[in-house]
């Protein structure tokens, strides 16, 4: 991948697909949330499709409900990117799923994290252009939520991260942690405990003062975790298929 003037190693990427979809029922009884069409495509497609316009060569996703459809939706997709699956008996949690993991991106620079029930249109070329300047072990993205009380909450000093909450009762601002990381490697020796383990719950806020943020702007974003939510992503993108 080249960013700016600079040419960078073969990037890689996971994509945190395991979830159970309980909010999304019955539509997520038969067919699991990564594998449900938005604009004619599934989520999972948009996602490994956004990755690799950014230069992301390898992608791991993991799996857990309904992992045979996911597995047999990779075998038939054209690639790149590559993409390898880790099936999850038992879930690990986001950060537990990186932590079991690790020798996959042990010796790079960077890599990024994301998850897979969210759609956006953010250009990832902007956060892994900030990671990289900032030197940063982390840096994450924000947006402007609706419904702060239901998202994991960011304080910002002129882009540096001096606070975060995980769905606070009362949050301090309305900036929302929107799930989209550009890690350092170095990021995982900062858990520790049993699994399993949550980026937003877990890691995010032993970060606080060192990890950076990028604000989506004006992007769209859509955590598709209702049929609501799902609907509006739908007119969404097929609108902007037919513009």
């Amino acid at each position: 991948m080249v960013v700016g003037d600079r040419e960078e190693e073969r990037m890689k990427a996971f994509l945190l697909a395991a979830g159970l979809g309980t909010r999304l029922r019955p539509l997520t009884d038969t067919v699991p949330k990564c594998l449900l069409d938005v604009g004619g495509r599934t989520m999972l497609d948009h996602w490994l499709d956004a990755l690799l316009e950014v230069g992301v060569e390898d992608v791991l996703v993991n799996t857990h409900h309904l992992a045979a459809q996911v597995q047999e939706h990779v075998a038939r997709r054209p690639g790149p990117p590559a993409v390898r699956l880790s099936h999850e008996e038992v879930l690990l949690g986001s950060a537990g799923t990186l932590l079991a993991n690790r020798e996959l991106v042990a010796d790079d620079e960077m890599f990024l994290a994301v998850n897979a029930d969210n759609l956006t249109d953010f250009d990832l070329r902007l956060l892994v252009e900030a990671h990289l300047a900032s030197g940063t072990v982390a840096t994450l993205t924000v947006f402007h939520a609706p419904r702060p009380q239901a998202c994991g909450i960011v304080e910002l000093d002129d882009g540096l991260v001096v606070g975060f909450e995980e769905k606070p009762a009362r949050p301090r601002s309305d900036l929302a942690n929107a799930g989209i990381y550009a890690f350092s490697p170095a990021v995982l020796d900062e858990l520790d405990g049993p699994l399993p383990l949550d980026i937003g719950f877990d890691l995010l806020p032993r970060l606080v003062g060192r990890a950076r943020a990028v604000d989506l702007g004006e992007s769209s974003f859509l955590d598709i975790g209702t049929a609501a939510a799902l609907h509006e992503a739908r007119r969404r993108w097929e609108s902007r298929a037919t513009a």
